[in-house]
């Protein structure tokens, strides 16, 4: 028997790879969206916007035996979809964040943390309690066992939106000297968006439900392999100039935004967004590729783009990435 799948919105990222995986695998796959992206191809199509009055009535009749949000705005949104899918769904995943934890989330967090407040009922609300709302929306409406809460952290992989590993990618593609962020062994923790999706079919198939922390292992790859990655796909000329933390900060710059994805180590930063506990998602079947083919597939789609070389258009500029590299110390003499 088919089974069928609803996907609520997402599809441009990580949401479009859940729906790819669940087509790939022979299942019937039904998009609801708004149509700002190109949906895959071979899936039914639904248009709406759940945010507008009326916005769900493509979604007033069907059933399916599972559905995927990847909502991260109002949790209302969230609760309306929810609501009126209770009774015609079996099982509901939604793609959360481990931004639900109470910051500082500590570096060995699982799934029993303590956690951001967030009101299911909420219309407007900043991104973690917005998530932790939608959480607790799904929840109410779909109880415990038939609620599969997927909590990623950095995402990465072909057709990324949030311009983190594309803003490396193309900083090192303008080659030259380049502000590498170190150390070069500093431990990063991501999952591939690709075997994100991956989990989540495996995971509705199995019947799975309550909260997992869906990343790949901590110290997965480092810093230095990363933008050496970077380096070896892009084939520039650029030069990775290593610096110091300390460096970094007396610059004024900032981490995770100024220099997307790096956080200094033993930071509260770091340990809440690369030291997260997936003992859970590991030991239920969450595979990760190598960080090779992540970094090759993006840069891979980026040149499929318009303006794959242009300069990145957020993170650190040219004018400040100068003057910090002028604070480096002398590298020593040979």
């Amino acid at each position: 028997m088919t089974t069928r799948l609803l996907l609520v919105g997402g599809t441009d990222f990580a949401g479009r790879a859940v729906a790819e995986t669940a087509r790939d695998r022979g299942w019937e796959v039904t998009v609801f969206h708004r149509g700002e992206h190109p949906p895959p191809p071979g899936v039914t199509v639904l248009n709406g916007d759940r945010t507008a009055e009326g916005g769900l009535a493509a979604l007033a009749a069907g059933e399916w035996d599972a559905a995927v949000d990847t909502w991260s705005g109002a949790p209302v949104a969230v609760r309306d979809v929810a609501r009126l899918l209770a009774g015609r769904v079996g099982r509901y995943a939604y793609v959360s964040s481990r931004s639900v934890y109470a910051w500082p989330a500590p570096a060995g967090l699982d799934e029993d943390g303590p956690l951001a407040d967030g009101d299911p009922d909420a219309e407007a609300t900043d991104f973690a309690a917005g998530k932790r709302g939608a959480e607790r929306a799904v929840l109410r409406e779909f109880g415990a066992h038939r609620t599969l809460l997927v909590r990623p952290g950095l995402i990465l992989g072909p057709r990324e939106n949030a311009g983190r590993l594309p803003w490396w990618l193309r900083r090192i593609a303008r080659g030259g000297p380049v502000l590498a962020p170190g150390p070069r062994d500093n431990p990063l923790q991501y999952v591939d968006a690709r075997d994100l999706a991956a989990w989540i079919v495996d995971a509705l198939t199995a019947g799975l439900h309550g909260p997992y922390n869906t990343v790949g292992p901590a110290g997965g790859t480092t810093m230095g392999e990363l933008l050496d990655t970077c380096v070896r796909c892009v084939g520039s000329d650029a030069q990775l100039l290593w610096t110091a933390p300390e460096t970094i900060a007396d610059a004024g710059i900032a981490a995770w935004t100024d220099l997307p994805i790096w956080a200094p180590p033993g930071s509260e930063l770091h340990g809440a967004v690369h030291g997260g506990d997936v003992t859970k998602a590991l030991a239920t079947g969450l595979r990760c590729r190598p960080v090779t083919e992540t970094v090759a597939d993006t840069w891979a789609h980026l040149r499929s783009l318009p303006g794959a070389g242009d300069p990145p258009e957020s993170g650190l500029s040219p004018e400040r990435e100068a003057r910090a590299l002028d604070l480096r110390p002398p590298e020593p003499s040979a």
